[in-house]
């Protein structure tokens, strides 16, 4: 069935009326007229306090209420006792960390939170963490660097973030950093099998394109998933908390990295190198993201494999080697 934006544009007023992108929606959604006509007929029609009172106007609301959860239990086919109303996400995320994570988590047990994460996914865990006990894993990158240089970072060297992405990281980061039991896992370039990435994306274009131009001037180390997973396994089972760097050895340019994408799939299609200057972005990326693992060494922790041989293995679970 295909998606006509354009249609769907049309049930939102605001959308209509301003010529905007809107990407907020986890903190305000905007609003179709369906559900703005609903409200102005429950406030006009059937206002009154749900499940307090037997006079026909307040049995009303609770019939409404009740039978708006009904319908959003059978959109996600669930028992209507499964689907609980709340504010906004952020209650949402800390009703699910304090009610289960206060009652289900226990000192060992560990909380993993991803660099995707906003600060109402990480304050709450970071509680419960330290109320229980658990060891805290936050997931973060290499954006809450400056990029400058072509030297190796460790762990301790000068944060200077150069864009939104790397100023909430850095803030986990330092959220992270105020309970003792934390591991903090900085990563780059991550590509697996589920959602999109760089990978996928040369590979798709690959089939329509003879050639490609992809920078040269940024510099850093791809990590596979699993790789990368099986490290924060290893850990975890231990009590060495801290920061450190994680990613496939060696490193290369997203060109070089597109290069032997090409080769290794065998497809046809050109690389042509360009600069940063010549292909920008609205969110600048760092020019170095060699991320050193002299911390990892120190550790006792082993080092992931070349990104070349993580590569292989992740074309050949795409079926494509």
């Amino acid at each position: 069935m295909s998606f006509d934006f354009v249609d769907y544009k049309k049930d939102f007023p605001l959308l209509m009326q301003q010529d905007v992108a809107y990407l907020d929606s986890a903190a305000t959604t905007q609003h179709p007229t369906q559900v703005l006509n609903a409200v102005v007929n429950y406030y006009t029609k059937e206002n009154a306090n749900p499940h307090r009172g037997v006079y026909e106007l307040a049995m009303r609301a609770t019939d409404a209420h009740e039978g708006a959860r009904h319908t959003v239990a059978q959109f996600f086919n669930a028992e209507d006792d499964e689907i609980v109303f709340t504010q906004n996400t952020t209650e949402s995320l800390n009703l699910i960390a304090y009610s289960y994570g206060m009652n289900f988590l226990h000192e060992g047990d560990e909380i993993v939170v991803s660099v995707a994460e906003h600060h109402s996914n990480m304050v709450p865990w970071q509680r419960v963490a330290k109320a229980t006990g658990a060891k805290l894993v936050y997931i973060s990158s290499d954006y809450v660097f400056g990029g400058s240089g072509t030297q190796p970072l460790e762990i301790d060297a000068p944060k200077d973030p150069q864009n939104i992405y790397g100023i909430t990281k850095l803030g986990g980061e330092e959220e992270a950093k105020k309970y003792q039991k934390h591991f903090i896992v900085r990563t780059s370039w991550v590509f697996g099998i589920n959602g999109g990435n760089f990978v996928k994306t040369m590979l798709r274009l690959a089939d329509s394109h003879e050639k490609l131009t992809v920078v040269d001037d940024q510099t850093g180390s791809p990590t596979y998933t699993p790789d990368l997973a099986r490290l924060i396994c290893d850990m975890i089972k231990t009590e060495k908390y801290g920061t450190y760097h994680a990613s496939n050895e060696g490193y290369c340019t997203w060109a070089e990295f597109a290069k032997e994408i090409m080769r290794q799939a065998e497809k046809a299609t050109k690389i042509i190198p360009c600069t940063t200057a010549e292909y920008p972005a609205k969110a600048k990326r760092p020019e170095n993201s060699r991320l050193s693992k002299k911390c990892l060494d120190d550790a006792g922790f082993d080092r992931l494999p070349p990104w070349q041989d993580a590569l292989a293995r992740f074309l050949k679970e795409l079926d494509l080697a």
